[in-house]
């Protein structure tokens, strides 16, 4: 590149950084590539959905690209909204490379990671259209995302420090005791990580920091509690871990968003009432939790079941406890290929019972016997998906099976055309999802759903 024009050459570089978050965070899809007779090099980018909703049209430095993802699931809005934010930072970064006078304004695009930089804007591209001479407030999320970067590379009395921001979406607390003008004029920046007692004031789990839009700290607030007189006590279409419950509710009424920084060092983000990111193992994942979930919900069928099912694995996920779950959908004709007859709870003991003193493992088991997932309490549902082997129900949520070792034909072979490392949950749960829907929860906190295949990570 060194005989290019330097417009050129950063282009080329930054068309490489397109195309490289494009494949890292688009996992499903494919990127074609097909050149352009225009040269244009001014940075323009344009991210544009084509009459094939499985198909994004993209377009920059005289190169046509087309994302496309299987046409059985068409890009849905998140995934549109984040191409379009992953476009508006490296444009606009480009545009300040070129100008010296916006390099020298916003200095700040360049600050941390780019990947944080993706993740801000997917909720405000405003600080990405740059003109010089106009002053534009800074990427809140990404600055929020950074100093939890920084937190989590250090600890206090020898913990992990977790902690926790709310960013308003509007000037003033809507639950405040007195208004912003009166506060003293302190904003949420990384100069305050240079307090020691900083981190000790809002854990992230139960308190979080209370941000304005201009990025004033207003208050100390317990995340529960604030969501409670905010707006809706309910969540939306979207389940949410028990954890972060409130987390999410925080963000139903208004334009807010939640970033927390936990102790296992993963950064989660909420808004519009569900988890949007979260950034764990040195990745960041938009979750895209509502496609996801009405998938799921549509395979089974049974709303509530469906519910809480989900909702029970996303709070195993987060205990980093393993389950597997399975909702057959003609039981009469696959359980008994599926589960072996002393684990299925639909058959009467037919052997005497052990002697009082000495009960067995089935015998204790047949107190589910005829019960509803629907009906029991959460909490015991969470203990039994945490046995050895998998939670059996049919599509009305009665319990077929606990802790059941799946029977199954498939082979090594067969798990690995999947494209998953076989292990002996993975390869249960495909054989069972030749019958029906499957949730698998990974000790490292992966939820898979498998149908007949893998449909779905989360």
């Amino acid at each position: 590149m060194a005989n290019l024009p330097p417009a050129l050459a950063v282009g080329a570089q930054y068309d490489s950084l397109l195309q490289s978050a494009l494949t890292q965070f688009f996992e499903r899809a494919r990127l074609e590539t097909e050149a352009m007779p225009s040269p244009s090099s001014d940075g323009r980018l344009a991210i544009e959905a084509s009459a094939d909703p499985a198909a994004l049209s993209i377009r920059w430095f005289g190169n046509r690209y087309t994302l496309r993802v299987p046409p059985a699931r068409p890009f849905t809005d998140h995934e549109v909204q984040f191409a379009r934010a992953i476009g508006a930072v490296l444009s606009a970064r480009y545009r300040a490379i070129l100008s010296p006078q916006l390099m020298v304004e916003r200095a700040d695009l360049f600050r941390g990671a780019i990947e944080d930089r993706y993740v801000g804007a997917f909720f405000d591209r405003a600080p990405y259209q740059l003109q010089a001479g106009v002053t534009v407030a800074p990427d809140r999320v990404a600055l929020a995302i950074e100093m939890m970067r920084v937190a989590a590379l250090s600890t206090y009395e020898n913990q992990p420090i977790s902690t926790g921001v709310l960013l308003l979406g509007s000037d003033e607390d809507p639950l405040g005791q007195y208004p912003a003008a009166e506060r003293d004029d302190l904003h949420y920046t990384g100069a305050l990580a240079s307090i020691k007692s900083f981190y000790r004031l809002a854990d992230g789990l139960r308190t979080v920091f209370l941000v304005n839009r201009t990025g004033r700290l207003l208050d100390i607030v317990d995340i529960g509690r604030w969501a409670d007189h905010a707006g809706p006590t309910v969540l939306g279409d979207v389940p949410c871990a028990q954890t972060y419950h409130g987390h999410a509710r925080a963000t139903v009424a208004g334009p807010h968003v939640c970033v927390v920084l936990n102790p296992r060092r993963e950064i989660k983000v909420f808004a519009a009432g569900a988890q949007v990111f979260s950034f764990s193992h040195a990745d960041w994942r938009l979750l895209d939790q509502t496609s996801k979930y009405a998938l799921w919900q549509s395979a089974v069928g049974n709303p509530a079941l469906a519910e809480r099912v989900f909702r029970i694995a996303l709070d195993l996920s987060d205990a980093r406890q393993g389950a597997l779950f399975a909702v057959l959908r003609r039981p009469m004709e696959s359980l008994a290929q599926l589960v072996a007859a002393p684990d299925r709870l639909d058959m009467e003991l037919v052997e005497p019972h052990g002697h009082p003193g000495a009960p067995s493992r089935r015998d204790l088991l047949h107190l589910l016997a005829g019960r509803s997932v629907t009906e029991l309490d959460p909490s015991v549902l969470s203990a039994l998906a945490t046995l050895d082997g998998a939670t059996v129900m049919d599509a009305e949520g009665s319990m077929l099976a606990v802790g059941a070792i799946l029977r199954h034909p498939l082979s090594s072979e067969h798990a690995k055309a999947d494209g998953i490392a076989e292990g002996a949950r993975t390869t249960a749960a495909l054989a069972a999802s030749r019958f029906g829907p499957v949730l698998k929860v990974s000790e490292d906190g992966l939820i898979t759903f498998y149908d007949g295949g893998r449909v779905w990570d989360l």
